[in-house]
């Protein structure tokens, strides 16, 4: 059996602070982290298109020699992941493994909240696929909790294009958060569903009062990753350890690099690749 890194796939940037924070918890291991930077954004295609574009990189990672592949994009998880799990798996390699971040983050929100009531911060396809609510109720065996979504379609160009620290950020952040609290004042804890929201985070607790906690799946993946690997030393045994890096995309690298390198906190050298 010939070992393999663990594969990071997102639309674009978002899954480098995904990436970054598995890195930081198993530096070990080797990684390969795939941006479909050409056909980005995800968040506002239909499901078809997304699973499509899915599944293409996916079977990508495979061909790279990754056992295992992180779907490291809500969008992604929402649109794709039970399909490509239950439909295109068995018959790819029933062997291999396709794992996304929403279920991580759901899991730990019973934990988290104490007023039983939780906000979605999220892209717009995220909040109309439903997956949080629907997942939050299907794994919740305690007392009901009430999920309130608000879709930010704006946070994502504000971080891609470098304008995080700026009045229109702090705009369109307040407004986003307003909206939320209106709709359910009780809110004690949000989860920041979109990789790309955690470069916001200092800002938005800005607006957020002192009681309410902000959750960011970087930690939360990672930390879900090592409790993966280790109720599956099957597939922590396929996974190489060299402490490699590499990165890919399917736009122009040096379009890429610097972006990514925002993102990551530290020089970026990518491939291109197409799909």
């Amino acid at each position: 059996m010939k070992k393999g890194a663990i594969g990071i796939f997102d639309s674009g940037y978002g899954g480098l602070t995904i990436l970054k924070e598995i890195v930081k918890a198993l530096p070990d291991y080797d990684y390969i982290y795939l941006g479909d930077n050409a056909r980005t954004p995800y968040g506002t295609r239909s499901f078809d298109v997304v699973y499509e574009y899915t599944l293409q990189a996916v079977k990508q990672m495979f061909d790279m020699g990754c056992h295992l592949v992180i779907l490291a994009c809500n969008t992604a998880s929402a649109k794709a992941l039970r399909s490509i799990q239950q439909k295109d798996l068995p018959n790819i390699d029933p062997t291999r493994r396709v794992l996304g971040v929403i279920r991580p983050s759901v899991e730990e929100i019973p934990n988290l909240t104490e007023s039983r009531s939780v906000g979605i911060m999220a892209t717009l396809g995220t909040v109309s696929s439903l997956s949080y609510p629907l997942e939050i109720e299907k794994l919740n065996n305690g007392a009901p909790i009430k999920v309130t979504q608000e879709a930010c379609p704006m946070w994502v160009p504000i971080v891609e294009n470098k304008e995080i620290d700026t009045e229109g950020a702090d705009y369109f952040i307040q407004k986003n958060v307003n909206q939320l609290l209106q709709q359910s004042p009780d809110i004690d804890t949000i989860v920041l569903a979109c990789t790309h929201y955690p470069l916001l985070a200092h800002r938005i607790r800005k607006f957020l009062p002192a009681n309410i906690q902000l959750i960011e799946q970087g930690s939360i993946v990672a930390d879900k990753l090592i409790d993966y690997l280790q109720r599956h030393p099957e597939m922590e045994e396929k996974c190489s350890k060299e402490g490699s890096l590499q990165f890919y995309t399917t736009e122009k690298p040096a379009t890429f690099n610097d972006k990514a390198s925002f993102f990551m906190g530290t020089e970026v050298e990518a491939s291109q690749l197409r799909l």
